[in-house]
């Protein structure tokens, strides 16, 4: 089994963005476009080493080797604020497939709940990327990947804009082969299970529900 990275992506486009969602200023709007805006911009850095074949390509003036992706990329957003970043990885990689995990965590025991999964046929060979903005205790995330994984998926790798230390610590523990690519990586989770100083809860600013 190939070892996994964590890596935070330390890009002046992504910081400046991030300062914009942390502000609690920040209306509804502005918010949903910049985490799509996010996600777009950490999808270039996510998807740098996918697999390509190497084909010909006839040109108005000649034949040009080129590369294509080898693989399909599905995206697999846990709802629901796991949607807020789709768009963004879509206007970069249009042909992705979709599928959708719904995870509620209990306020209490803080462990995760399945309610719906469904996913693309061709799940199991793709290169999927599972995405939720915030890796706080991590166990949302670390359900999702075993449930991929229980499909046969291979190939897996986690995308989020926020992660607390005691989720990375979980995902490396549960899952050691994902790759995790995280915009910021914060201090800690307080007593509520959130992310200090994160920027709130992301579905509900993402969707107004506050």
């Amino acid at each position: 089994m190939s070892s996994g990275k964590l890596v935070i992506l330390n890009h002046p486009l992504i910081h400046h963005k991030l300062a914009l969602i942390r502000d609690e200023r920040t209306g509804t709007k502005d918010f949903r476009q910049t985490v799509s805006e996010i996600g777009m911009l950490m999808a270039y850095e996510v998807t740098r080493e996918l697999p390509t074949t190497a084909i010909e390509v006839k040109t108005p003036v000649g034949i040009a080797k080129a590369q294509t992706l080898a693989k399909e990329v599905v995206i697999v957003p846990i709802l629901r604020a796991g949607l807020g970043m789709v768009d963004g990885i879509t206007t970069l990689i249009p042909t992705a497939k979709v599928g959708h995990v719904g995870v509620y965590r209990d306020e209490e025991s803080l462990l995760p709940h399945e309610y719906y999964a469904k996913f693309p046929s061709v799940i199991a060979e793709a290169e999927v990327l599972v995405v939720d903005p915030m890796l706080a205790t991590g166990g949302s995330v670390s359900h999702t990947i075993s449930l991929l994984k229980e499909r046969g998926v291979k190939h897996i790798s986690y995308v989020g804009l926020v992660g607390a230390p005691e989720g990375v610590k979980k995902l490396q523990s549960e899952h050691p082969d994902v790759n995790i690519f995280l915009a910021c990586l914060d201090e800690k989770l307080n007593e509520l299970g959130y992310i200090v100083p994160g920027l709130g809860d992301c579905g509900d600013r993402l969707y107004g529900t506050k």
